[in-house]
């Protein structure tokens, strides 16, 4: 009986980008990759670099400001114009 993939298992394995080197040291077939943040050799399992992946901008979040009247600082004479 041969293994079933569900949806959740596929997604689930590691996200293996690969590394932009100008030199290779890695064995024949492999190639400087990112899992997790660590650079190592082997077979990439995504079409995009970590650097393209984490260069895209995330949509920023609005920050909401509070209008807050000021309280007058200062001193009126009563009757002087302008006074309330």
């Amino acid at each position: 009986m041969g293994a079933v993939l569900l949806p959740a298992q596929v997604s689930a394995e590691p996200k293996i980008y690969a590394y932009p080197a100008s030199a290779n040291f890695c064995p024949a077939g492999l190639q400087p990759v990112t899992i997790s943040g660590v650079i190592c050799c082997g077979t990439p399992n995504t079409a995009t670099s970590y650097q393209q992946m984490m260069s895209h901008p995330a949509p920023k979040k609005h920050k909401v400001r509070h209008y807050h009247p000021r309280r007058a600082s200062y001193s009126c004479v009563p009757g002087e114009k302008g006074c309330r």
